[in-house]
């Protein structure tokens, strides 16, 4: 009579390590990408070229070493899954072209405004801006210079792949898709804190100075850790998140500001009005999971109403058979 009364106990006793062991992971694999920064020890600022190199080394060997953390956590929490680990992490084939071409194109509608506002100011327009970004000069000096490298390529690479495609396997099955979405940014923006140290270090600011820019930091890269996590749970591509990424670091924050001082301020500000509505119809659109295929990282989320039922089973079984067990006395 007594072992239905522990099978839903001991289930979800499980339950509970199996998060605490998500989030340690998730925990193990931000400090690893954050201590990897500061394994190499300079006085040289951030952006000197040979600290960049070093950095760049250390977090590509996060990276690589990402798969095996998941991997690790699958064995532990012993989920049968029958696809690899890079396909859960989102590096597949299945779906590969839309997932290159539609998360990027709805970003770029998003800066729809800074991008007419970047054409606006460029004394040649609109062809000028797109000469600009077809000129094979252009991109090789970009190629040559680390801090390009860096924004552009190396850190869009590597922090979606730890913090999108590693992370979000091991929450989903614990919190489930929609709450891991805003789940996994906190790691992501937590770990930009790390900003402070270098500030403090150089002197640049006030401590209240530096701790401010660090909470607008937090905030954004949260909110875009957001975005991002949320084209890898409806494309189940990292690639996408990657691109959109790198286009972001490209353009910064949008400067609505500056749009407010131009002389053409009411067909700017249109244009920034439009891109966000845009962007906020063609969204779902965009992002719907018919242009990618099964999305693998999703078959590791048992259904809620299914856990709901058994859940609700147990119990009526357990009750059950209380109330109707023999009176010893």
């Amino acid at each position: 009579m007594q072992e239905p009364e522990r099978g839903p106990v001991t289930q979800v006793e499980q339950g509970h390590a199996t998060c605490w062991m998500s989030v340690l992971s998730c925990l193990l694999l931000a400090c690893g990408y954050v201590g990897s920064l500061y394994v190499w020890r300079s006085s040289l600022p951030r952006d000197h070229p040979s600290v960049i190199k070093r950095r760049c080394a250390s977090v590509l060997l996060v990276s690589a070493l990402s798969p095996a953390v998941v991997k690790a956590w699958i064995h532990w929490a012993d989920f049968r899954v029958d696809v690899s680990v890079w396909e859960l992490m989102g590096v597949r084939l299945a779906g590969l072209v839309p997932a290159t071409i539609l998360p990027p194109l709805l970003t770029m509608v998003f800066y729809l405004g800074p991008l007419v506002h970047s054409a606006m100011d460029n004394p040649a327009g609109f062809t000028g801006e797109l000469q600009s970004a077809l000129d094979v000069q252009s991109w090789r000096l970009c190629v040559g210079d680390a801090v390009w490298l860096r924004n552009q390529v190396v850190a869009p690479v590597t922090e979606e792949l730890v913090f999108r495609g590693g992370m979000l396997p091991m929450l989903v099955p614990c919190m489930g898709p929609t709450a891991a979405i805003f789940t996994a940014p906190l790691f992501f923006g937590v770990a930009h804190f790390h900003h402070v140290i270098e500030q403090r270090r150089l002197h640049k600011d006030s401590m209240s100075v530096i701790l401010l820019v660090s909470g607008m930091q937090f905030l954004y890269t949260t909110v875009f850790g957001a975005f991002t996590a949320f084209i890898f749970m409806r494309t189940g591509h990292v690639v996408g998140p990657v691109l959109c990424h790198s286009f972001c670091n490209s353009q910064g924050l949008p400067d609505i500001s500056s749009a407010m001082q131009h002389p053409q301020r009411s067909s700017l500000l249109f244009s920034y009005l439009v891109g966000a509505l845009l962007f906020l119809v063609l969204l779902f659109p965009l992002t719907d999971p018919f242009f990618y295929g099964a999305i693998p990282v999703c078959s590791l989320a048992p259904p809620p109403s299914s856990q709901h039922k058994a859940t609700a089973s147990r119990l009526v079984r357990v009750y059950t058979e209380r109330t109707q067990a023999p009176d010893t006395d």
